[in-house]
């Protein structure tokens, strides 16, 4: 448990919490909206570890006054969340849905008139279904199709929105997705994914020309950031080391700050053409850092066709996700970004930081979570420390408000500030949604 006090945090430091549509909305039918890969993946037999599905998820679409409620008393300044854009476009391209949009504009009405900022996140890992058909994220195209969406939702909600983010954690997209075949749409394409890199970052700039069209907003990319441990002293281990930083870190941060693609990711540069890295690196007003754990990292085995291999770092307390509770792993990463940018880098926030553990109510109905509540204060000590270190931190949004559906494990891992029974959806704010609440009114 916390020891003392946090310290202050600068004055205007934006203090939130993230969801994504998947996870919580539900309400797969309604309105218009069409399917996504993730509906198709979750239907699929022995996809998803509890047979489960986002079909109702959190019911957040007809539930979403309780959530805004929720929102406003936790006190935070401002509320990530995704944009589903089978919701707004259930082909992924040509006619706009009204109603998918009525929805997100009552959502962000909501939210301004409780005092919260609506960050929006467009790109949240529910591509169309249709579009998946036509080649997914493997076709220039979906680019292109991507920017289309971008406009229209601008146009709609371009005058409230506080903060745009483009895509949400394109290298987990890419990895998870198309490369090992864990997450939608399931392919197993290993090195081979990469046309998914550049068409994700070309829409994201395509998307940032389409953004400041239409609203004056800030836009950002949140990226999915791991600092890398070399577990090893060979140079083959280093070696190994310095490939999993380039595909993990820099491919999807270099080529946004006009650096182009690290020599250092080994991957085919084939369907890049002339401009497409000027597009790309459109001047970003933040840079989203999505951060959980660092990554061990050592020299494969003879054969392997990786130039890697993941080892679990030993040391640290765990998560239900057996992920390691490493908060000093989020102020070596911030510091590498600093040192690594310089003054390319734009101000910085943590647009997730979080832990699944096993929560469940009390004899009484409450939840108690004093792991996440350390956790919780581990990683905003992280932020205060490296903000001393001359890191232009500006923000720190807390994953997840809810207990949601987690992609391919299902109902199996709680991430909440606010535990949701799903047989009910009955609400219940655990221990830690009342620490944080406490600590930003005292900020």
């Amino acid at each position: 448990m916390p020891t003392g006090p946090l310290p202050r945090f600068p004055d205007g430091f934006r203090w939130g919490v993230s969801t994504s549509a998947y996870q919580i909305e539900g309400a797969a039918d309604a309105d218009g909206r069409g399917p996504s890969i993730w509906d198709t993946f979750a239907h699929s037999p022995g996809r998803i570890v509890d047979g489960s599905t986002g079909d109702v998820a959190c019911d957040h679409y007809h539930r979403h006054a309780e959530d805004v409620a929720l929102l406003a008393g936790l006190g935070v300044s401002a509320y990530r969340f995704s944009i589903a854009w089978p919701r707004v476009v259930p082909t992924g391209t040509g006619a706009v849905n009204p109603a998918g949009l009525d929805f997100y504009d009552r959502l962000v009405d909501d939210l301004l008139a409780h005092g919260v900022d609506p960050v929006a996140t467009l790109f949240h890992w529910d591509l169309p279904q249709p579009l998946e058909d036509a080649g997914g994220w493997l076709d220039r195209d979906t680019a292109h199709r991507f920017a289309e969406y971008a406009d229209a939702t601008a146009a709609r909600l371009g005058d409230r929105v506080k903060l745009w983010i483009t895509l949400n954690e394109p290298f987990i997209h890419m990895s998870l997705g198309h490369g090992m075949g864990v997450h939608a749409p399931g392919k197993m394409l290993l090195f081979d994914a990469f046309p998914v890199a550049h068409h994700q970052l070309l829409g994201h700039g395509l998307a940032v020309a389409a953004l400041r069209a239409r609203t004056a907003s800030p836009v950002a990319i949140a990226n999915n950031y791991s600092p890398v441990r070399v577990l090893g002293d060979t140079d083959a281990d280093r070696a190994a080391g310095t490939a999993y930083e380039a595909l993990h870190n820099r491919l999807f941060t270099d080529p946004l700050l006009g650096r182009g693609y690290p020599d250092s990711a080994a991957v085919d540069t084939g369907v890049v053409r002339a401009a497409d890295l000027d597009v790309i690196a459109a001047p970003l007003d933040v840079l989203g850092v999505n951060y959980y754990n660092p990554t061990g990292v050592r020299a494969p085995e003879d054969g392997s066709p990786l130039p890697f291999e993941l080892v679990p770092l030993e040391g640290y307390p765990r998560t239900a996700f057996d992920w390691p509770v490493a908060p000093d792993g989020l102020r070596e990463l911030l510091g590498w970004l600093h040192r690594t940018y310089g003054a390319d880098l734009p101000p910085i926030q943590v647009t997730e930081s979080g832990c699944a553990y096993d929560d469940a109510p009390d004899a009484e109905g409450r939840v108690h979570d004093p792991d996440r509540i350390a956790y919780l204060d581990g990683h905003l000590r992280a932020v205060r420390a490296a903000i001393d270190d001359g890191v232009d931190v500006t923000g720190y949004f807390v994953w997840s408000l809810l207990d949601n559906w987690e992609w391919a494990e299902g109902f199996t891992k709680r991430f909440g500030l606010v535990h949701v029974d799903f047989d009910t959806q009955l609400r219940t704010p655990k221990s830690s949604y009342t620490w944080l609440r406490d600590l930003i009114r005292a900020r």
